[in-house]
């Protein structure tokens, strides 16, 4: 089957490897129909994903068809289709059990698929766990509407719901790449009394006043002075950091009030600072690391009740035979593109 690999840092390439096996009774093997580059992806290639498996098959965001079951798969069966969820995890360990899924204490637990394990950029995946890694789509909702579900979109709503959001809330969300803009869906769900997004890239900008009219859309040079403007208490109530630089680190505590929520969504190339005597008596609280994406079938009833729509975020769609073109695209930001869907 053809299937994009990590070989070594900075290079990928498309190869043709086996079909993957059934290796447990827990695992199923999809088809997959539809796949999306991600953001993490392109950090796995440039070496900044030490965990990252040289060799490896990427991807980890996916929807398909289930081909084939373990003896141990009992909630989806041959011919579901499904999307597949980012993250590996049993179910049963302490972190499953309080929901804290990314810390699943299986071996490959965590952010696994296209990372330390085979991932689906390819024609077939092996998912470890089907039980808990995969969702039945609902009939009437296509493979597109879906696609997000286990990765970025799952990331939004997991970002959302820890942040504490209030209806009298001030929520100042930076960055509105694919991540920026699920979290940006999913905050809307939660009616805090005003949204702003901020993001030093125009065209990003004005997806945003397209499609959210409602929510103010600022650049860097701005937000400090909107966020001011537009709370009731100096800073943002909520403060969500998608973007991952040190400059938005910096403005995510920055722009919050004392005794804010800043949420930490964001994979960092490095190391990032607390300045603590600068930040001291504001008292905030930071959530950070990787989601939690235990929740994907209540985001794919939200699809289905048309409260979610990613669609407008998949720009280009390329074949896999053509990924390599979608990868270049992709990195390079041309021709306003958001989300690269690759068709199986």
């Amino acid at each position: 089957m053809l299937a994009y690999t990590y070989l070594e840092r900075g290079k990928f390439a498309l190869l043709d490897k086996p079909k993957p096996t059934l290796l447990h009774p827990r695992d199923a093997i999809v088809r997959v129909t539809l796949g999306s580059i991600c953001t993490s992806d392109l950090h796995i290639k440039h070496g900044s994903v030490p965990r990252a498996v040289p060799g490896v098959i990427v991807g980890h965001e996916m929807v398909g068809i289930v081909e084939e079951t373990g003896t141990g798969v009992t909630t989806v069966k041959p011919g579901d289709r499904v999307t597949v969820n980012v993250e590996t995890f049993c179910g049963e360990c302490f972190f499953c059990r309080n929901g804290w899924v990314n810390n699943c204490t299986d071996p490959n637990g965590g952010w696994a698929l296209g990372c330390r394990i085979d991932g689906g950029q390819a024609e077939y995946v092996r998912v470890p766990y089907a039980d808990q890694g995969l969702n039945k789509i609902p009939d009437h909702v296509t493979d597109l509407q879906a696609l997000l579900v286990g990765d970025v979109l799952a990331t939004g709503y997991w970002a959302a719901d820890i942040s504490e959001i209030k209806p009298e809330d001030t929520v100042l969300i930076i960055g509105a790449g694919p991540a920026g803009i699920c979290t940006l869906q999913c905050v809307r769900l939660k009616h805090p009394r005003r949204i702003l997004v901020c993001d030093a890239d125009p065209s990003r900008l004005d997806f945003v006043r397209k499609h959210y009219p409602e929510v103010i859309s600022v650049p860097p040079e701005q937000v400090g002075e909107a966020v001011r403007a537009y709370s009731a208490h100096g800073g943002a109530d909520v403060v969500i950091e998608v973007a991952g630089s040190p400059e938005t680190f910096r403005m995510a505590w920055e722009c919050a009030r004392p005794n804010a929520v800043v949420t930490v969504v964001a994979l960092y190339d490095g190391p990032q600072v607390l300045p603590l005597p600068e930040m001291y008596g504001k008292n905030l609280t930071f959530k950070t690391g990787g989601v939690d994406g235990c929740k994907c079938a209540e985001i794919l009833d939200l699809i289905a009740a048309g409260q979610i729509d990613t669609t407008p975020l998949i720009t280009h769609t390329y074949p896999l035979e053509e990924i390599e073109a979608a990868y270049d695209l992709f990195e390079h930001r041309r021709d306003g593109v958001m989300k690269v869907a690759i068709k199986v």
